[in-house]
């Protein structure tokens, strides 16, 4: 199975910072470490203006590109802005757009990042830069490699501004589960959207997510899912809210590449967030998810 990283893009943070940036690099070298062949790792191409422009306003991905950001957007952003951000969210958009070709080519395939699900049309936001996953259903569209794509997020925050990109976009269904009262705290309006109250489980979890999934994908009829395959909803993550075990988010991602296969999906999945103070444990999950998927190659 292809995985794509960008990993040894490092951005250069100020000191204290606690966007776990680490996680991609461990990720990575779990996954080149992996003695089973199962893995084949590949560097994407950096996503160029004109893919970045069929997502996102082409006055914002030349401003963002020219560090033109000012210190509000800055602030909402959540890092200072530097060429090496740039970069890596370009590359981090490209791994998705190239995860999706494989996906379509193989089975499944993955982004050892990616899940850049704030960004909006024009704007940055929560760590998110370029939204990959908009980026990338659009890809594929104007490749003619699908008509039809599902967005699964599983990411224990709202998948916002893939929500507000494809807003009037009958052609890519927007599916989100995500904590009720968690950022972001102005909520768009996904094709579907499900709210988890603090505190949830792995069986609410669990019980929420599948017929949810199943109407999804009943009334997408796509020919390619995105799967952002979060971390977050774990019950060690400090900003998920949410009580989800390892062994919950390996159901979860069962659960969704099963239903994928029923309906004869592709998938492309991307790591999304994971904020765990122990990054060994966001490894670990972000892990597990990758062996699950490479299972479920045709």
């Amino acid at each position: 199975m292809k995985a794509f990283y960008c990993d040894h893009f490092v951005l250069p943070l100020p000191a204290g910072h606690r966007f776990p940036m680490d996680k991609y690099r461990r990720l990575r070298e779990r996954v080149a470490a992996d003695s089973t062949g199962r893995f084949e790792l590949h560097e994407p191409a950096a996503a160029d203006d004109d893919e970045l422009g069929r997502a996102h306003a082409a006055d914002y991905v030349a401003r963002v590109s020219r560090g033109e950001l000012d210190a509000r957007e800055q602030r909402v952003l959540g890092f200072p802005w530097s060429a090496q951000l740039i970069e890596r969210s370009r590359r981090s958009a490209g791994a998705t757009i190239a995860a999706c070709r494989a996906a379509l080519a193989d089975g499944v395939a993955v982004n050892l990042a990616g899940g850049t699900h704030h960004a909006m049309p024009a704007g940055a936001q929560g760590f998110c830069v370029f939204n990959d996953s908009a980026v990338a259903a659009r890809a594929m569209q104007a490749e003619g490699r699908v008509r039809r794509v599902i967005v699964i997020d599983c990411d224990v925050h709202q998948g916002n501004g893939t929500a507000a990109i494809l807003r009037d976009d009958p052609s890519v269904f927007t599916f989100s589960i995500h904590g009720a009262k968690n950022f972001p705290f102005r909520k768009e309006i996904s094709d579907l959207d499900v709210e988890l109250a603090d505190g949830c489980s792995d069986a609410d979890y669990l019980a929420a997510l599948e017929p949810a999934l199943d109407s999804a994908l009943t009334r997408a009829g796509a020919e390619l899912a995105i799967f952002l395959a979060g971390a977050d909803p774990y019950a060690g993550d400090r900003l998920g809210r949410l009580q989800l075990s390892k062994a919950g988010l390996a159901a979860r991602d069962e659960l969704v590449f099963a239903r994928c296969a029923r309906h004869g999906l592709p998938v492309a999945v991307t790591m999304a967030g994971g904020y765990a103070d122990l990054i060994d444990d966001i490894v670990d999950i972000h892990f597990a998810t990758v062996c699950r998927a490479a299972r479920h190659r045709p």
